[in-house]
């Protein structure tokens, strides 16, 4: 009988120990779904910082054309000889705004890229999370 009770003890204290390793299993495997998530959230928060980052290159990048265009439109009412030097000023500006815009445009794109496949992996390899991830 006493052999019966130490067996049905052990069995117990395993069957404890089962309960309390899936237990922590469990919990781990939620404490993994809310890290992935928030990977994904940050990877989200820095495109959206890209995304402005190209909106404002978009900006920068026509910024030049509003300028010629008034240039244009005003050109009747000054003489290019006269005021030479200041144009090639103001299209050397206008110049640097363009290289600025498209450094702008071009880099954020890039990023956008980059946060795009990160995300796609994440998707891969933690499937059951692909359906709340678009």
């Amino acid at each position: 009988m006493a052999g019966v009770c130490q067996d049905f003890l052990f069995l117990a204290s395993i069957l404890f120990t089962c309960r309390v390793v899936l237990d922590n299993i469990c919990r781990m495997e939620k404490n993994l779904d809310a890290i992935v998530i928030n990977e994904v959230q940050l990877l989200l928060a820095e495109k959206r910082t890209s995304l402005a980052a190209m909106r404002t290159g978009i900006t920068v990048f026509v910024l030049p054309l509003s300028v010629l265009s008034f240039l244009v439109v005003t050109s009747k009412y000054y003489n290019i000889t006269d005021v030479w030097f200041l144009l090639v000023l103001l299209l050397v500006i206008c110049l640097g705004l363009v290289v600025l815009g498209a450094y702008l445009i071009i880099r954020a794109a890039i990023k956008i890229r980059a946060y795009d496949r990160h995300i796609r992996a994440i998707k891969l390899k933690y499937s059951q999370l692909s359906e709340f991830i678009e």
